[in-house]
């Protein structure tokens, strides 16, 4: 039996057009609702083994040294990722960002959307937990 050929995500598949809109409007509410419907993109420290789907690959967050304060940089498209960011990119569901989030919530301090543009918004992760929540 012949090994099905895994398809390579396209530059497209790394783009939630939802997240996008929403931040262009600056609007909490709808930026809420397309995290809580769609996909959001994540730097990545090292991407997850090809072979194996339940490797995620390691997140990449942000320590502030003078504070220690952790943000969790978060984008809508792949596009937006500073280049000084490690290359890696992910793209995950709400369900794994209402874990990460839950899971780290006594550790990130912060949450930036499209840090770098073109609409960049920031929300504290407890809003960001009750949003997807909801």
């Amino acid at each position: 039996m012949a090994k099905k050929d895994r398809k390579k995500p396209a530059p497209e598949d790394f783009r939630s057009e939802a997240l996008a809109q929403a931040l262009e409007k600056q609007d909490m509410a709808a930026v809420a609702l397309a995290l809580r419907h769609g996909t959001t993109v994540v730097p990545l420290i090292k991407p997850g083994a090809r072979d194996n789907p339940l490797d995620g690959g390691e997140v990449w967050t942000y320590r502030d040294r003078a504070t220690g304060d952790v943000a969790l940089l978060l984008f809508s498209d792949a596009k937006n990722k500073p280049e000084n960011l490690p290359p890696g990119v992910g793209i995950y569901s709400a369900a794994w960002l209402k874990a990460f989030l839950g899971a780290h919530r006594d550790e990130i301090t912060t949450v930036f959307l499209d840090i770098a543009g073109p609409h960049p918004m920031q929300a504290p992760p407890e809003e960001l937990l009750k949003a997807l929540e909801a």
